[in-house]
């Protein structure tokens, strides 16, 4: 059976050349980089090398960079350690279509009497500018705002939103999650104070991330103990994965324009044909304004688990949405703030692309998934006999 995966903004496959990178730190250069004889030496600098190559790609200094074991430690390292430098209850601002990630630990300090203020969106998905000057005030501890959506591909206008914080004087953090390797990022012209990273979602493992934090930003430590991460992030650095990490930014920042022009193209010609031939079908968010892998489709009056499992014995896989929350019934937290309705938000699936998919993938899918949307809505008595 053919193999397509789509399903790309839920996690990637480790690419040939970061497993490459990975393995001596695996068999043979195993020493604690923490170690003053050579043998731990040599592992330190495999460190140094690769806080290299992940400042690179968004253009910071190395010692900007903090290895964590993930997107959702970067985001908390932020927010929390940006909250717990200031006494009392400071206010958050933030949007309600952020990862769990970012959710959940503003709601954390919201039930621990924090005022969060939380921005809406537009249909489109696209945040009120003027909202977010007028939610700022003197007693702001941070603003956290995504860069891309991770269930839409949406970008928010980060320069701008940054540009509006920094004049007020707040800190202001990005979860990048979904963005770093997919479109240049470049902290020294946008003052973004911190970002997040993580690795699975270009091409490195899971359980390897990043926190950019900028000189002068005020963090308290997350994980308290040794003086590793310029005392930001205690514990033994785990050196083969952060060298995996390392190798994968270097590998995006090559294929970044393949990335912007061939893995564009591949969504795009899958959105079109999905559009061309099912009807009563709906792309969900701007068009425009979104990465280039990513596209959100609503199929109406039918369930996405269901036109999933149909693609699953087809060898395909795509989302119903976020990896981290298509867990539940309910219509996805991006769905319901951009007021999709309820026929559409239940109906909706995300494919997203790599470089590693081929025309041959996206033909597979156009081929098969009429048939798929056409049987299931025959077998529902909730579509209108004229949809079905």
């Amino acid at each position: 059976m053919r193999n397509v995966y789509l399903d790309n903004n839920a996690t990637t496959s480790i690419a040939p050349e970061v497993l490459e990178a990975m393995m001596p730190y695996l068999t043979e250069l195993w020493g604690n980089p923490s170690s003053m004889h050579t043998f731990g030496g040599q592992v330190h600098t495999a460190i140094d090398r690769a806080r290299e190559q992940v400042a690179a790609i968004i253009n910071a200094d190395p010692t900007e960079i903090i290895f964590t074991s993930c997107g959702s430690e970067s985001d908390n390292m932020a927010i929390r350690g940006s909250v717990e430098t200031v006494v009392g209850y400071p206010h958050i601002v933030t949007t309600r279509v952020e990862h769990a990630a970012v959710l959940a630990t503003c709601q954390y300090f919201e039930k621990r009497g924090c005022p969060t203020t939380w921005l809406g969106v537009d249909a489109q998905g696209q945040l009120n500018l003027d909202e977010l000057q007028q939610s700022l005030r003197h007693d702001t501890a941070i603003v956290s705002i995504m860069w891309a959506n991770n269930e839409t591909g949406l970008m928010f206008p980060i320069e701008q939103i940054a540009q509006i914080v920094k004049a007020a004087g707040k800190t202001f953090h990005t979860d990048t999650v979904q963005t770093v390797g997919k479109i240049p990022i470049d902290v020294r012209q946008i003052p973004i104070d911190m970002l997040a990273i993580s690795g699975h979602k270009l091409h490195a493992p899971k359980g390897i991330g990043a926190t950019y934090i900028r000189k002068g930003t005020r963090v308290n430590p997350l994980i308290l103990g040794g003086h590793q991460e310029f005392g930001k992030r205690a514990g033994t650095e785990n050196v083969p994965y952060i060298v995996g990490l390392g190798k994968a930014c270097e590998l995006a920042m090559k294929y970044m324009e393949e990335e912007n022009t061939r893995v564009l193209a591949m969504r795009d010609r899958l959105e079109e044909g999905i559009l061309r031939s099912c009807p009563d079908v709906r792309v969900n968010g701007d068009r425009k304004n979104r990465l280039p892998n990513t596209t959100n489709i609503s199929f109406e009056y039918i369930e996405g688990e269901s036109i999933l499992l149909m693609l699953d014995d087809l060898g395909v896989a795509a989302s119903s949405g976020s990896a981290c929350t298509s867990g539940s019934l309910e219509p996805s937290h991006v769905m319901r703030a951009m007021g999709v309705p309820f026929t559409a938000a239940h109906g909706s699936i995300r494919f997203s692309l790599s470089r590693y998919n081929t025309d041959d993938d996206i033909d597979h899918v156009i081929k098969h998934i009429p048939s798929i949307v056409k049987r299931l809505r025959e077998l529902s008595p909730f579509v209108p006999s004229q949809a079905k």
